[in-house]
């Protein structure tokens, strides 16, 4: 029995469906109606549906799967095919706009078998394979899934071979020598989240960047590299294809993202790495040798640019300009630590970690101040996220991860709504780890700050590239 709204009617169908309770009932609540008022409105609704007998049709269960399809989707023309490929479906949600059925609404190569048979030649794996886990990983509220396990891709769970991944990375405009970070992000499943501001983004770490002529220096997040272009959005076209995401059905986000837009993957530069800061894959237990994807989701902001250029140099260099002012450090030369002067912002209106992108002579100077390691400002980040409860409970998260402050504060043994307004709680969250760090980018001074956890949900985000070699 569920409790939804109108506007959603159709997500909450198709999850039904996915998840074995095809005819599972709801009862749609007001996004206007004040609480009270509202619960009073849907409550006689409510204990009716739950005290009903289910009928013959509600008491159907199973998993659905979709209906069996031909392996070649169209025959004909190229021209004819580029059109069939392109087709469009309205729908009520986006303002009847058309939205396509088979791409991400940018032109593709169309999957010809000459080229799905050459992209194919980029993995060792057979076409007929099923996508599945490549490792014992963390999921969703604890769930436990196990090397060999099939992957589910979002949000109808339905499966795949890596034909049908390869099929997709055509499409994108791919090469074979992409294919295996492909197949490490279609082993994620691909969700594209729920009703906010997720967006969509990977980070390959390791040899493998280089050697495809990733991006990984200036406009490493902007159009221009193939690589980077065309591995970010097979992304979307897998969540659409292989997991029958359709905005204004079961993909929600209510304005989008724009990291979403013609997909975003790009690529950490290790060579960049200050002495002793570790890449994502050995920050993940892999080797310095061994090449990872790293596939998050961005559910809450993008912050960004918040120095002039030369405003900070004239912190680095002689503690002048409005910078040194702030951090109190005024004629005193660097290094100094710049992430002090972001801190107000990071949790000013909501809680969480941050995966902080930044340029590899910001990333320096915070070396040159005493950080040895990662580890060492995610700790410092941790300790500065610290928030008295009085202003932690005006944020809009708490109520709901707490349930309603009836959850117990670990460090206390108190529920949260029994806390004193001048205890502190650490904003980013229970683990300093959920931060993240990615070198990368240009020479001039950019860092950018992308929120969401790095273990949203318990979820483990790592993925090994040359396991799909």
């Amino acid at each position: 029995m569920l409790i939804t709204f109108e506007d959603q009617e159709d997500m909450v169908r198709q999850t039904a469906l996915a998840s074995g309770v095809p005819h599972e009932r709801f009862v749609f609540a007001s996004r206007e109606v004040p609480g009270p008022a509202g619960a009073d409105a849907i409550f006689e609704p409510l204990l009716e549906a739950l005290v009903r007998s289910l009928n013959e049709e509600e008491k159907e269960r199973g998993w659905w799967e979709p209906p069996p399809q031909e392996r070649v989707l169209f025959e004909g023309p190229l021209d004819e095919a580029e059109n069939f490929y392109q087709q469009t479906k309205e729908v009520f949600w986006t303002g009847w706009s058309p939205i396509a059925v088979y791409t991400d609404g940018l032109p593709i190569r169309v999957p010809t078998e000459e080229r799905v048979q050459e992209m194919l030649t980029g993995t060792s794996h057979k076409p007929d394979e099923m996508i599945t886990h490549r490792s014992d990983r963390k999921g969703w509220g604890g769930k436990t899934t196990k090397k060999g396990d099939l992957v589910q891709f979002s949000p109808m769970k339905w499966t795949a071979t890596v034909e049908k991944v390869a099929i997709n990375a055509v499409m994108a405009g791919c090469k074979p020598e992409h294919l295996p970070v492909v197949l490490a992000i279609a082993e994620s499943g691909c969700s594209t989240g729920t009703t906010v501001f997720w967006g969509q983004w990977v980070c390959v770490s390791g040899p493998i960047a280089k050697a495809i002529g990733m991006n990984t220096g200036t406009g490493m997040l902007d159009p221009g590299c193939p690589a980077n272009a065309a591995i970010g959005r097979t992304y979307q076209l897998m969540a659409i294809n292989l997991g029958g995401a359709v905005p204004g059905i079961n993909r929600m986000n209510s304005i989008g993202n724009p990291f979403n837009t013609g997909g975003t993957c790009f690529a950490e530069n290790s060579e960049a790495l200050p002495p002793g800061w570790k890449g994502l894959n050995e920050e993940h237990g892999f080797k310095k040798s061994e090449s990872v994807a790293m596939v998050m989701n961005t559910s809450f902001g993008i912050q960004g640019g918040q120095f002039s250029p030369g405003g900070y140099r004239a912190l680095q260099k002689s503690g002048h300009g409005g910078v040194a002012r702030r951090l109190g450090v005024k004629g005193t030369p660097g290094p100094h630590n710049w992430l002090e002067y972001l801190i107000p912002g990071l949790w000013a209106n909501d809680e969480g970690a941050r995966t902080f992108i930044m340029a590899p002579r910001m990333a320096k100077h915070l070396y040159d101040y005493g950080f040895e390691s990662k580890q060492a400002i995610y700790e410092w980040l941790w300790e500065k996220s610290h928030i008295p409860m009085k202003v932690w409970k005006t944020y809009s998260w708490p109520d709901f991860t707490t349930n309603g402050g009836l959850a117990m504060e670990e460090k206390s043994g108190k529920p949260y709504r029994e806390l004193p307004d001048d205890y502190m709680v650490p904003a980013l969250g229970k683990d300093p780890f959920d931060n993240c760090i990615i070198v990368g980018g240009g020479p001039d001074e950019v860092c950018l700050q992308l929120g969401g956890r790095r273990h949203l949900g318990g979820s483990y985000p790592i993925y090994s590239i040359d396991a799909w070699r």
